[in-house]
């Protein structure tokens, strides 16, 4: 008896390195869902109080929102160096650096608090910012941590957990599995190997459960049972597409430039003064939010649910003011990510063709507005496609999703022939280069 038990645990898939590798996944998969619940109560509670003071009186945006972005951003440059910006490049960096010791500076764990913490004051600021991208980066920073803690002797490892428990993050944050390993296939990794494959679906799937077992099956805007006739959908696919594509790809370009910096005066301005330009960008939120009838702070979750299910009564302005409250968030220097705030512009931008698309339910325009601007700003469109069916539990418009966003990619190619994340994470990586570098070169001379 003692023999074949000693027999099977050296069998394969029996090894105790095997099971710690599971028991790693299945663990951390729990960790990463609890910590983007954690992060969805605090952002919550962040849109809440913004939402109580500006209740008092609208005024108040003016104080609290240039005030707040200053102390946010001196708190990321002074407290949390590195947690800026959405927190996908920093991970799609993690996954190309070769040296271990520079991912564990892009995706420590005390980053990760600091993404929570920065990312709901500034909520608390009236940011226009989500929180799914920054859960990307918490949850690699949680699955690297613990491969780091285990040290399991397997090649590729701690670039399998990082890319697994970025999944497993949007996969906790929108309650969308599905989504997060297309995001994970798509975006974060470029490609799909065989070897990760069941290490990516299986964390998914536990933080997916795990998430559901605290909060329950919801869907993230709702439900939808907008239909539409595949004879009239061309009209409004391709317009979708086309100004989605165009709009998505302008505001990447945008936020490229600044982030790399801009060319002359104006760039160096902003980079000699930084806290002058991040309140200057709260300023122009406050004044945005007042012409707004404050719908364009926070995540615009309410707002883009109001739209697909047919009950809110927005400006027809919404969806170009809040491009431009999502741009002057990003470009203040302040932690957010831009994934709920752009999925609320293309709903506010589908939901304005309802006048000149007469008979076309205006959940249906929203869905596809969603589609084609996500699609422009990030050009992934299968994940735009999969993460907006699931988010509104529909799947009746899946052949127009398909075709709206197959459009938005290519006109947003031709405006920003650069994919976003992938242009600031290389930038990030060159910049660590270059750090590096220096100490050298001084030495030397």
């Amino acid at each position: 008896m003692t023999h074949r038990l000693r027999r099977l645990i050296r069998y394969p898939k029996f090894g105790v390195k095997i099971w710690l590798h599971r028991i790693l996944f299945w663990g951390g998969a729990v960790l990463v869902a609890l910590a983007a619940m954690l992060f969805e109560r605090t952002s919550t509670l962040g849109n809440q109080l913004f939402a109580q003071a500006i209740a008092i009186h609208p005024v108040l945006a003016f104080v609290i929102t240039p005030f707040g972005f200053v102390g946010v951003l001196w708190l990321t440059r002074r407290v949390f160096s590195g947690a800026q910006g959405s927190g996908i490049p920093q991970t799609i960096a993690a996954l190309k650096l070769p040296v271990l010791a520079d991912r564990n500076t892009v995706l420590s764990l005390r980053l990760a608090a600091g993404k929570v913490l920065l990312t709901s004051l500034g909520l608390c600021a009236g940011a226009s910012v989500g929180r799914e991208g920054p859960t990307v980066q918490i949850g690699a920073a949680i699955m690297h941590a613990l491969g780091r803690w285990i040290r399991l002797p397997i090649q590729d490892i701690d670039r399998t957990l990082i890319l697994a428990g970025a999944a497993a993050g949007i996969a906790a944050a929108f309650n969308t599995p599905l989504a997060g390993i297309v995001f994970a296939i798509e975006e974060l990794s470029r490609s799909f190997e065989e070897r990760t494959s069941g290490t990516v679906l299986t964390t998914v799937i536990v933080a997916g459960i795990t998430a559901m077992a605290v909060l329950g099956n919801y869907t993230y805007f709702g439900r939808t049972d907008a239909m539409l006739d595949l004879a009239a959908a061309w009209r409004p696919v391709l317009i979708c597409g086309v100004g989605g594509g165009l709009l998505g790809g302008l505001f990447a370009r945008i936020l490229i430039a600044v982030s790399l910096g801009l060319p002359g005066r104006a760039g160096q301005w902003i980079k000699d003064h930084p806290f002058i330009f991040a309140a200057l960008c709260g300023l122009g939120m406050s004044i945005l939010g007042v012409a707004s009838g404050n719908s364009i702070y926070g995540t615009g979750y309410e707002e883009a649910k109001g739209l697909i299910e047919g009950k809110s009564a927005l400006p027809a302005t919404f969806g170009l003011m809040k491009l431009a409250a999502t741009v002057l968030s990003y470009i203040s220097g302040i932690p957010g990510g831009i994934f709920a705030p752009s999925l609320a512009v293309g709903a506010g931008l589908g939901a304005n063709l309802t006048p000149w698309l007469p008979g076309i339910p205006i959940g249906a325009l929203a869905i596809l507005g969603m589609v084609g601007y996500f699609t422009g700003v990030v050009q992934a469109p299968i994940t735009a496609v999969v993460i907006v069916m699931e988010m509104t539990d529909n799947q009746s418009l899946t052949l127009p999703l398909m075709a709206a966003a197959v459009i938005a990619y290519g006109v947003s190619r031709l405006v920003c022939p650069d994919p976003m994340y992938r242009t600031l994470a290389k930038s990030f990586i060159e910049r660590g280069v270059r750090r590096e570098a220096r100490p050298d070169v001084s030495a030397n001379s």
